[in-house]
């Protein structure tokens, strides 16, 4: 299969062949999924080597966790979860490494800096510090509030991915957004 030729019914079937055990059809799934799995990691680093890192790590993570895909929804809407949760374990890494190397630093920036945040997927890094802050005491509200806000999925998709109502979705999408907007810089 040509990958520019790849329809989601492609993907899917060949999921469910690596999932059966078949390395070559887990190698062609892998190379059609990375440029989707590159564009997710972006819209949360934004600085591309480090996109580069979560996208290499997603992938392992696909290659490793492809039995857990149920095959009810689309692969490629479960791949997108899996992509988010490599960039955001990528930027924890960062961060902790950064606060390692340097600690006098506060952590916290003013106003935000044009160099962290995502022109393209409009992804701000206060927005992932304010998940990780929700996180802690709410976590239920993260997932879905990160797949609804910065990457746009519907609810019915995020609700078949975490396997909740489509009304229990909604609601935690609505209390997140409460939790982090007193978060977000320049909320005042």
């Amino acid at each position: 299969m040509q990958n520019e030729a790849l329809t989601a019914d492609d993907i899917d079937e060949l999921a469910r062949r690596s999932q059966a055990g078949d390395r070559d059809a887990l190698e062609a799934l892998l190379t059609a999924v990375r440029p989707r799995a590159l564009n997710v990691c972006r819209g949360v680093l934004p600085h591309l080597p480090d996109a580069e890192d979560a996208c290499q790590e997603a992938l392992i993570n696909i290659s490793n966790k492809i039995g857990s895909w149920g095959g009810r929804g689309r692969f490629t809407t479960w791949m997108h979860v899996v992509a988010v949760n490599s960039a955001r374990s990528t930027y924890r890494r960062m961060k902790n490494q950064a606060v390692a190397s340097d600690p006098h630093a506060t952590g916290r920036l003013e106003k935000p800096d044009p160099r962290t945040t995502s022109v393209i997927a409009g992804t701000r890094l206060d927005l992932l510090e304010a998940m990780e802050t929700i996180e802690r005491d709410h976590p239920q509200f993260v997932e879905p509030l990160l797949l609804r806000d910065v990457y746009g999925m519907s609810y019915e998709e995020i609700a078949e991915q975490v396997g909740a109502p489509l009304g229990t979705i909604k609601a935690q999408i609505h209390h997140g957004r409460k939790l982090v907007r007193p978060l977000l810089r320049g909320s005042e």
